[in-house]
């Protein structure tokens, strides 16, 4: 997959949660699976340096090439995309020997992200590592669509509601200090005692209350945020329910709308398939865990959710 096609535009989805261990390489390597089955050309990043594993669930030995030759040997992105043994979908890996996320330069960050948007694919997924450094944000912040993987557990909800509430402060930030305006809302948060601040979202309505134009900069630029929830290895319809809860939370203490793209059930053929390399969409196409992650990834593509209701769910079993 070369940069053929400059004026073409990629779509980029980024997956992340903050915490280690919610099966984001599983859903990222199946969502790209789904839509390289569709006629899509797909390239997988595996971004997540300290614990690079996305080639194993592709059921590729470790590549060869891998990030480490984009920072420390300056090679392009382009030259170190490997085919993986499904049809048309690229992966490079994260691999690191010598770097994390936390260690990479600004100016290494900046021709990342420009050469992200300059393959020429379809799609490009990019597996996040754990934690909310500036630099794992930022490549979320990257993304057409931002994707929040997480499992039905409350360690795993309270880092992913950490996670979303870095990721929504800093593009605060950006937003800001785009205008000239970077030491805001600093301030504000820093002083919010003072302005009887308790959340996110009473930052954004005290921003938006001391001016006109931070008002419009504001409500322009949050147009069109949104983060997509995805929660993996659910066993019951209650937990099926925490789905709605992420979204009734967010839009309570951080103001904004977040979209349940769907749920996956615990299946223990996934770690089977993890364990044996072998790539679990093609291996059982055919199960309810890959109809709900093509459902999932559909309701992505076109910006869809999953509606829960209590009567549908609560007493459902899995």
């Amino acid at each position: 997959m070369n940069n053929g096609a400059q004026d073409k535009r990629c779509e980029i989805w980024a997956i992340g949660g903050g915490k280690g261990g919610t099966g984001k390489s599983f859903v990222t390597s199946s969502i790209g699976t789904h839509l390289a089955s569709k006629g899509n050309k797909v390239v997988l990043i595996d971004a997540d340096l300290g614990g690079a594993n996305l080639h194993t669930l592709l059921g590729v030995s470790k590549p060869r090439n891998s990030l480490t030759d984009f920072f420390e040997k300056k090679a392009s992105l382009n030259d170190i995309i490997v085919n993986c043994a499904i049809p048309d979908i690229g992966l490079v890996s994260g691999t690191l020997s010598s770097l994390d996320s936390e260690n990479i330069k600004y100016a290494q960050k900046l021709k990342l992200f420009r050469q992200i948007k300059a393959i020429d694919t379809d799609y490009i997924l990019i597996d996040l590592g754990a934690g909310s450094h500036n630099n794992t944000i930022d490549t979320f912040l990257l993304a057409d669509k931002m994707i929040v993987v997480t499992l039905p557990e409350i360690t795993a909800l309270e880092n992913m509601y950490h996670f979303i509430k870095n990721v929504f402060f800093r593009k605060l930030k950006i937003i800001l200090g785009a205008h000239g305006l970077k030491d805001v809302i600093q301030d504000i948060w820093k002083n919010r005692d003072a302005h009887g601040i308790k959340h996110l979202k009473d930052v954004v309505e005290h921003l938006m209350g001391t001016s006109a134009h931070i008002r419009d900069i504001i409500e322009n630029e949050l147009a069109s945020f949104r983060i997509y929830i995805v929660l993996n290895q659910v066993r019951s319809g209650r937990e099926i329910m925490i789905g709605a809860s992420v979204k009734s939370v967010c839009l309570k203490f951080l103001g904004f709308d977040t979209r349940y793209a769907g749920h996956i059930e615990y299946d223990e053929t996934v770690l089977r398939c993890i364990n044996k390399r072998l790539p679990f969409m093609l291996t059982h196409p055919f199960s309810h865990v890959a109809k709900e992650i093509s459902k999932l990834t559909e309701n992505l593509r076109d910006g869809r959710q999953i509606t829960v209701t209590a009567d549908k769910y609560a007493n459902r079993r899995l």
